[in-house]
């Protein structure tokens, strides 16, 4: 990708402001799209069609694609195979066991050295006296896949970052399937992995494919993604982490949620609703919240539930002098 952009500030709509003290102080503009159970457009806002770069909104099909390579992981396993996860204890520990299961260690891994994300395990680890480790990078997960696929097809593990290793071009093409659309442009993402410029409108039609799959499909694809969304529902915490945004969305409503660096949150609910998103300012803080009422509109999941759980969320609260005197709220 060479002169392709984000689409413009022209293309976008307010999408959630923040408010201190009854002032607007901040405003979010993105776009979004919202697709019905059968995948009938209900919802658009700003301009889907316009190019976003997907970052980790795009790994259930990652996810999928490294599965139907070989890379056969099933439960907490499988969800972290979709999850940019805190790189908590557990979390390290499963991706190690994903690691083990094909004969590798995490010296296999080639995203960078990272410290945990969440601050209790971090602050644990500098208080031992570690020091960051690619196993706890939040993409490790991914990696891991990507390394278990090569080691089942014989594929060199040294350069499986490369866009044209087998492995990537295999990923490339189910994208493509997922989407129903080619890939617009390829660059490099925060863990080295290659990432797919595409429109919101097909990110948001690949995971309605995703989000409508069944684990008895008669094609291998759909089944593996039924198997992932399952997997994820009963293993929210390997998705991101203690009172990570995408955690506390599955635990609560028992919704794919996925988010994305730069602003981009993607939602299906078990209707097979999807909402995507992505905020031009590549702020993630009001996606969740943005996506959640978007879903309650569709009638996907019930406004008071949403609500409810946004009340409780005290990091959409604005404070002054340690207390309260604001809101971060959507604006749809």
């Amino acid at each position: 990708m060479s002169t392709a952009a984000t689409f413009p500030a022209t293309s976008a709509v307010e999408l959630a402001v923040v408010e201190r003290g009854g002032f607007v102080e901040s405003r979010h503009i993105g776009s979004a799209i919202v697709l019905g159970p059968t995948g009938e457009t209900v919802q658009s806002l700003g301009d889907p069609s316009e190019l976003i770069l997907p970052r980790s909104s795009m790994k259930p099909m990652q996810a999928i694609a490294c599965a139907t390579a070989g890379a056969t992981f099933e439960g907490e396993r499988l969800a972290l195979t979709t999850a940019s996860h805190e790189g908590t204890d557990r979390h390290a520990e499963v991706v190690r066991g994903m690691l083990a299961e094909v004969g590798l260690t995490e010296d296999a891994l080639r995203c960078p050295p990272a410290w945990p994300g969440d601050r209790a395990t971090r602050d644990a680890l500098v208080q031992d006296h570690g020091s960051p480790s690619p196993v706890r990078h939040n993409c490790s997960g991914k990696h891991a896949a990507m390394l278990a696929a090569c080691r089942v097809n014989g594929w060199d593990t040294q350069t499986y970052l490369d866009a044209a290793h087998p492995l990537q071009v295999h990923i490339r093409e189910t994208i493509e399937r997922l989407t129903g659309v080619r890939i617009a442009g390829t660059v490099t993402d925060g863990c080295g992995a290659p990432v797919y410029a595409m429109s919101l409108e097909s990110l948001a039609r690949g995971m309605h494919r995703i989000g409508t799959s069944s684990e008895r499909s008669p094609f291998a694809m759909h089944r593996t993604a039924g198997a992932l969304l399952r997997a994820v529902r009963e293993n929210p915490w390997a998705v991101e982490g203690p009172g990570g945004d995408d955690t506390l969305t599955i635990e609560r409503f028992g919704v794919f949620s996925k988010k994305g660096a730069e602003g981009v949150q993607v939602l299906i609910a078990e209707d097979g609703t999807t909402v995507a998103l992505k905020m031009l300012d590549g702020s993630n803080r009001a996606g969740s919240l943005v996506a959640l009422a978007l879903l309650a509109r569709a009638g996907a999941v019930t406004v008071a539930a949403v609500g409810e759980a946004l009340a409780e969320r005290p990091d959409l609260r604005v404070l002054g002098g340690g207390k309260p005197v604001g809101i971060i709220r959507a604006s749809v």
